[in-house]
């Protein structure tokens, strides 16, 4: 038992130190990433029918660094707001699978090659899925009243480009706070991998083929775990005989698919969307596992372990312990977004109950969405205690609550405040 306990441990220090700078520099660029590309900015690039847009989706999708959550709302924003179905499906499904964060610890613990071909396959099956919808007559541009008054800028959201201030704030407060969990839960199941299964226990049944995928695909498609904690597992069954393809389409299916994302794209985008959805990453992810393992076991090429580094242990050690403040500082941040900042007596004021919301990204969705309906002046979302409070002149509840369930949430009612 103290055997185990300190392989368990051992296990986790190692994967902890190996990935921490990659993180903490992942963490950075996202920070850089949410001041540089807005959600206005990429509505601007998505309207309209084609493969342009669909293309553009992809890309836009790839280095954000949004989980299979906080995506929805996003794109629901984006579709809401003039971009098409195409562009739309698009980017719900290049978006989760990776971004800037999980590229640079997918880099850390399994290397270049994963690091590379990770979200390309990612930026291709956004494309194919989308253009599939584009093709299926879905593609056509809708925007509503809301939308057109955000474009002109009387939705009431600062749009100023952010300070140094905004990009630490995203990448080392609002991020790891949407992720600290999940990557904890991560790291921890990797740790127990590594310390209780033997070596080569999983290459008889998961080392390579179409069956190892399509286990590996029904674990983990009815599961949620996001982008970057799905790497350390996925380092770990790679270390116990999981072919690279059946890790890989683990790590395509788990971020990107789980049942309250399918349920959610088929009632905002419809049964069609959410069709194509599902069979596009599904038929990506087998196609990708396939044509990795081809590249490592045909073309006599090993698989990393990670990637060799030149960083001294010093900095590695560093490096975990600000990841793990970090982390845990996340737990005790607020959990509001937004500011209920009127002070004029006259001003109505509502509390609005919200079901569904699992993180900031949600909060920020929900929190945009309000401050477009007419007569809102100010709002306060909190995603923990599932409400807002908002302020106004003569604003419509139910818009509110339209906009609310628009977006993929549950509106579950209002009632005034003195």
């Amino acid at each position: 038992m103290i055997e185990a306990l300190k392989a368990f441990v051992a296990a986790l220090w190692d994967t902890l130190t190996a990935m921490s700078p990659y993180l903490l520099f992942g963490f950075f660029v996202a920070g850089v990433l949410s001041v540089v590309i807005r959600p206005e900015f990429v509505e601007r690039h998505l309207g309209g029918n084609g493969i342009g847009p669909v293309v553009k989706a992809s890309l836009f999708g790839v280095p954000l660094p949004l989980c299979s959550c906080g995506v929805i709302p996003v794109a629901a924003s984006l579709r809401r707001h003039g971009a098409g179905s195409g562009a739309t499906t698009s980017f719900l499904i290049s978006t989760p699978q990776t971004g800037v964060d999980s590229i640079m610890v997918t880099l850390s613990l399994l290397g270049p090659v994963f690091a590379v071909f990770r979200p390309l396959v990612s930026f291709v099956s956004g494309i194919i899925g989308g253009s599939l919808v584009a093709y299926a007559g879905n593609g056509r541009r809708e925007t509503d009243a809301a939308g057109a008054r955000c474009a002109n800028g009387q939705c009431g959201i600062d749009h100023d480009r952010g300070s140094f201030l905004d990009i630490f704030r995203y990448g080392f407060v609002t991020l790891p706070r949407d992720i600290n969990r999940a990557l904890i839960a991560g790291v921890l199941i990797a740790g127990v991998i590594s310390a209780a299964i033997p070596d080569d226990f999983f290459a008889g049944l998961l080392g390579g083929g179409i069956l190892s995928m399509l286990i590996m695909m029904a674990v983990g498609i009815p599961v949620y775990v996001c982008a970057t904690a799905s790497v350390p597992v996925a380092a770990a069954l790679i270390a116990k005989g999981v072919s690279p393809g059946a890790a890989l389409v683990f790590l395509m299916t788990g971020p990107a698919t789980n049942a309250a994302t399918i349920a959610t794209v088929w009632k905002i985008m419809g049964r069609r969307v959410a069709v194509i959805y599902l069979a596009t990453v599904a038929a990506c992810a087998i196609g990708a596992g396939l044509l990795l393992d081809a590249f490592f076991f045909r073309g006599g090429i090993e698989v990393a372990a990670g990637m060799p580094s030149m960083l001294p242990s010093t900095v590695k050690i560093a490096s975990a312990v600000v990841l793990v403040a970090v982390m845990c500082a996340a737990f005790f941040k607020p959990s509001k977004v937004g500011e209920e900042k009127m002070q004029d007596a006259s001003a109505e004021r509502v509390r609005i109950k919200i079901e569904e919301m699992t993180c900031e990204h949600c909060a920020r969705s929900i929190h945009r969405a309000i401050m477009e309906v007419e007569g809102v002046e100010s709002a306060e979302v909190d995603f923990r205690k599932g409400r807002a409070i908002v302020a106004g002149h003569g604003f419509d509840t139910g818009r509110i609550g339209a906009a609310i369930e628009g977006l993929g949430y549950k509106f579950v009612g209002s009632e005034a405040l003195e």
